[in-house]
């Protein structure tokens, strides 16, 4: 699940909202990662709960991690959550609302001062159009849900639910499941006098 951040062409860095295995082993991550390196722009990433937890090894010998952490481009802030929220199936890398909520408040710490703020959690808010099931049933996190409610960060970009790939907003909170990659879905991040999000799709 990518996005490609540009404030003026050419684009300046790549965002990855997790999954980027699914249940991948050490080469696979590592092929992936020098592909995506190979663009030479900054790469902001969250892992999935389909990425095991030892694949954040290799993740952060490329990119910048901003599970419970974040990094600062020119005026936008970009922090993250990793994984999923626990669930019954049982998924490689899951975690309890407490530890999602903790780190959401960690990264949003670091890059507290930053004009703009975006949110990268893989997990989308719950109770939304970006965390529905096919069944309709909405899996998205309750702690993100309340982050967002509360804290407000301009933008929230997640992936995790593949078939609820969409926009919506909360408050003035602008969000969007960007969708498996596999489809052709990305989206850009436009960072201007705002924060503008656009589902993309490469083969359309």
């Amino acid at each position: 699940m990518f996005s490609i951040i540009e404030s003026e062409l050419p684009s300046e860095g790549i965002i990855i909202a997790g999954d980027l295995t699914t249940n991948g082993d050490v080469k696979e991550a590592d092929g992936v990662m020098k592909q995506l390196a190979a663009y030479e722009l900054p790469l902001i990433m969250v892992a999935g709960n389909m990425d095991p937890r030892p694949l954040e090894e290799i993740f952060r010998k490329y990119a910048n991690m901003v599970d419970g952490n974040g990094v600062v481009l020119g005026d936008t802030g970009f922090f993250g959550i990793s994984g999923g929220p626990d669930s019954f199936m049982k998924t490689p890398y899951e975690r309890s609302e407490e530890e999602i909520m903790s780190a959401a408040l960690a990264g949003f710490e670091v890059v507290r001062t930053a004009e703009f703020k975006v949110l990268i959690s893989h997990p989308p808010p719950y109770d939304t159009t970006l965390d529905r099931i096919f069944l309709g049933k909405h899996v998205g996190s309750r702690s993100v849900r309340k982050f967002v409610d509360q804290y407000q960060p301009d933008a929230v970009i997640c992936g995790h639910i593949h078939e609820s790939r969409g926009a919506e907003s909360l408050g003035k909170s602008k969000m969007m499941n960007i969708g498996p990659t596999a489809g052709g879905n990305y989206a850009v991040v436009l960072a201007g006098d705002e924060i503008i999000l656009e589902l993309k799709n490469a083969k359309i």
